[in-house]
């Protein structure tokens, strides 16, 4: 699709220096415009007027970062919904994404929504049996794809599908099928349907109730077949208004969008927040692009999961101890004072030297670190997974904040976050109060979460919606934690997840696999030991740092596979896991682990699209290996 640009240098990108003085007179806007939209169509169509010359959404063209404002954006989904609806797509309608991040994504999303139909995004990295599946439970009637490569993924399938009508393909495909639509053609059908049906949009979006079904969002599961997950309106937009409130999202801010939109994290924080408070969102080219884009498109804020935060600080890490011998020592100094200057911070007014020092630091370390996030850098939110609380404090006394959250598929996804300037490492914040979220404990201290963000239900599947959500409508997360004396929430782990040793001990194997992945020679861990005498893992090694350690040790090899059994590597990571497993309780410590040279990976089924380890299917793997250790 071809949009008008205007280039990163031309659009209106205050620097940081006015954000403070904007953000009372964007924030009332937000206010004003929040209190009288109840569906995300209606809050959006509110954006387009309040915040028309705003850039809106930013693709890379020609080498450089490029926006639509949000007029063109607003024209743009409304011909886009009337291309749809001459395709016979109407309320309740399901229609489904399979694209990676792009601007085409957002303004399809939106055009969906806005006539009242339901979206059923789908990851692009599924195999065709799974989008199969997914397509044929959500009863899709149009499926809408980026590449030739997925396009060919449907057409596979297309014919096991007899709900689905058309096919809409955003870039160049040779041959296209009878039941195969170009993108760029809907936006010309849009237009004529609009003069042969005056007033059809503005009908459609009126008829929007905020109960009304705007997404299924099939879980990605680590086991069994995925459940669809049915937001409402109001469920997402009860955590965009609450976010947004929250996180005191502005008007002048810019997301770079990268985890996958199919996710509601993304969907929601990443996108339907900058949207809905006039700010901007910049797409990644890819998550290998990332560290480059981040440069190139200067965002403020940027939702992300744990794991980038684990290869940043690795890297970082990886420079310094590389460096020179003064240059190292300069960074450990800048480490140290960042740490006593946020220690400091929390509990009194920091004291002129160590504010001087702090100057200090920030010149000669920290602001080197924050021109690679793009220098004007407000916050990361971290979700999805995890984040180990040493990582939280590092990129903090570096002048990186990243406020972490939890929520699920089924809550929209937010239950608590963290805010600026009251973080709790080691916690995911307080419940999203201005989003109306409730949290209680439950006796065997299973999180519970009730309030206007919990879903309608599965998909066709009362059933298993019963499994979670009970008759006072608390929705069961299956996650353990606890409330702290200041209302913060701790995550324990997947209740699941939690290991039983055969001497009856309890075990959390997350807090475990979080400590040892903070060592920048280990890439992932999974620990096993449910109904074992004692724990082990598995463990796939970080490669390129171990290629660094086998040129300095004068180890020759030819592959990964050379070195998994080899003495001195082996050695190297025993000597994390005993350094970072230390603080742990003898039954928490690892008594045996292997070493595996492949990492786990989502096109192999080992992962998740969100990065979760899938642990039965990588226990089964490598079923051999854990019985050895046991032998």
């Amino acid at each position: 699709m071809i949009i008008e640009h205007r280039k990163i240098g031309e659009l209106n990108f205050p620097s940081i220096s006015p954000f403070k003085a904007m953000a009372m007179s964007s924030h009332k806007i937000m206010e004003e415009k929040l209190m009288t939209a109840s569906t995300l169509t209606q809050a959006f169509l509110n954006t387009v007027k309040n915040h028309s010359s705003n850039i809106s959404l930013l693709s890379k063209i020609n080498g450089e970062y490029q926006g639509i404002d949000y007029n063109e954006l607003g024209q743009r989904v409304k011909n886009l919904a009337l291309g749809l609806a001459s395709l016979g797509i109407e309320k309740g309608d399901k229609v489904s994404i399979v694209a990676e991040n792009r601007a085409e994504w957002t303004i399809s999303d939106l055009a969906i929504l806005s006539l009242g139909a339901v979206n059923v995004p789908i990851y692009p990295t599924l195999s065709p049996k799974h989008m199969e599946y997914i397509l044929k439970d959500a009863d899709s009637k149009i499926v809408i794809v980026s590449t030739a490569e997925l396009a060919d993924k449907i057409i596979e399938i297309f014919d096991n599908l007899p709900q689905l009508e058309h096919l809409l393909y955003m870039e160049y495909y040779s041959e296209p099928k009878a039941f195969m639509l170009y993108f760029d053609y809907l936006f010309e059908k849009g237009a004529e349907f609009e003069k042969e049906n005056p007033g059809y949009y503005e009908k459609a979006t009126a008829a929007i109730d905020p109960d009304d079904p705007c997404a299924i969002v099939y879980t990605s599961g680590t086991t069994g077949d995925p459940k669809g997950a049915v937001l409402s309106h109001a469920n997402i937009f009860s955590n965009v208004k609450g976010g947004v409130e929250t996180l005191n999202i502005r008007s002048s801010d810019r997301f770079l969008s990268f985890l996958p939109l199919c996710h509601v994290f993304e969907r929601m924080g990443g996108q339907f927040c900058p949207l809905y408070a006039g700010g901007s969102i910049a797409y990644a080219e890819s998550v290998e692009k990332v560290a480059q884009n981040l440069t190139e498109a200067q965002p403020t804020i940027m939702c992300s999961v744990p794991r980038l935060f684990e290869k940043m600080y690795t890297k970082i890490l990886e420079n310094a101890e590389s460096g020179s011998a003064i240059k190292k020592k300069i960074f450990y100094w800048a480490l140290r004072t960042g740490e006593k200057y946020a220690a400091a911070q929390r509990h009194a007014k920091p004291g002129n030297i160590l504010s001087i020092k702090q100057q200090l630091a920030q010149e000669l370390v920290y602001s080197k670190i924050q021109q690679k996030f793009g220098g004007r850098l407000r916050y990361f939110i971290s979700g999805g997974a995890p984040l180990t609380k040493e990582i939280g404090e590092f990129f903090h006394a570096m002048g990186v904040m990243i406020l972490e959250g939890y929520g699920l598929t089924e809550s929209s996804p937010v239950i608590a976050v963290n805010e600026e300037g009251k973080m709790k490492f080691g916690t995911v914040g307080p419940p999203l109060s201005k989003a109306g979220v409730e949290v209680k404990i439950a006796e065997d201290g299973e999180i519970l979460s009730r309030g206007p963000h919990i879903m309608k239900g599965y998909y066709k599947n009362p059933e298993a919606t019963r499994e979670v959500i009970d008759e006072d409508g608390w929705l069961h997360t299956g996650d353990i934690g606890f409330l702290d004396e200041d209302g913060y929430l701790v995550i324990t782990d997947r209740k699941k997840n939690i290991i039983v040793t055969s001497g009856g001990k309890n075990v959390a194997p997350a807090a475990i696999e979080n400590s040892l992945l903070t060592s920048p020679y280990i890439e992932q861990i999974l620990i096993i030991g449910d109904k074992r005498n004692f724990l082990s893992a598995l463990i796939f090694p970080n490669w390129e740092l171990i290629n660094t350690f086998c040129e300095q040790n004068n180890i020759s090899y030819q592959s990964p596979e050379d070195l998994v059994q080899h003495e001195q590597i082996v050695q190297k990571i025993g000597d994390e896991i005993d350094r970072l497993g230390s603080s742990f309780a003898r039954f928490e410590q690892i008594k045996a682990f292997r070493l595996i040279a492949e990492p786990l990976s989502i096109a192999a089924g080992e992962l998740t699209p969100t990065l979760k380890i899938k642990r039965k299917i990588v226990e089964s793997k490598y079923t051999d290996l854990i019985e050895e250790m046991y032998a």
